[in-house]
């Protein structure tokens, strides 16, 4: 009985070391992958001009040349602009706004110096993805992200921006895969959106 006993001790703390390696060995696996995310964004953003914070006066340069501005302290999301869009049409709270998007894994960026596209509803029509601008109580718009909300921040109704995002800021159901991708995104108030070429990254 002793021997069993302390079989079943040495069985239960041996499950009880290999379950604390396995939590280690995972939180080792997303340091990594923070790491790897940080080195693939560098690499996009090498070639590319890119100032360090939001203009003071919220005025951004414009057009396929203009900087990618870090838009926050950690440098989690950078936004270049292409077209400011309506500055007398501005997003309010609560809108809801309607948008179209290409996204591109920088990851597969860095390794191959191509941008690939992937998930994107840009050349469909019937495909409209929308938010509640500033409204994250809603899972329509928290299961986007805070990045893709950014933009109306500064810029009016019909803008395009490229965005790099961080996975902690992009579609929630993602952060764990630790991916940054590089979003071409344009916005509209209404849902009868016409489809126009959008602007390749660089």
């Amino acid at each position: 009985m002793k021997i069993t006993r302390n079989f079943f001790i040495s069985l239960f703390s041996g499950v009880l070391i290999a379950l604390s390696a396995i939590g280690c060995s995972d939180h080792e696996s997303y340091s990594d992958g923070l790491n790897n995310e940080t080195k693939s964004i560098n690499a996009f953003l090498a070639d590319q001009r890119v100032v360090g914070s939001v203009p003071a006066d919220s005025v951004f340069e414009v057009g396929k040349d203009a900087p990618y501005y870090r838009m926050d302290e950690d440098g989690s999301v950078y936004m270049q602009v292409i077209n400011r869009g309506d500055m007398n049409n501005r997003a309010k709270a609560d809108d809801l706004v309607y948008f179209r998007f290409m996204r591109y894994n920088l990851h597969t960026y860095a390794a191959t110096g191509e941008l690939e596209k992937e998930l994107n509803n840009s050349e469909n029509v019937n495909n409209n993805a929308s938010f509640r601008y500033l409204n994250f109580h809603t899972s329509s718009s928290s299961a986007w992200g805070q990045a893709l909300q950014m933009p109306l921040n500064y810029l009016g109704y019909g803008c395009e921006v490229n965005i790099v995002v961080r996975s902690a800021y992009g579609l929630t159901d993602e952060i764990a895969s630790v991916i940054p991708y590089l979003y071409n995104v344009r916005y509209y108030k209404l849902s009868l959106i016409h489809i126009s070429e959008p602007t390749r990254p660089y």
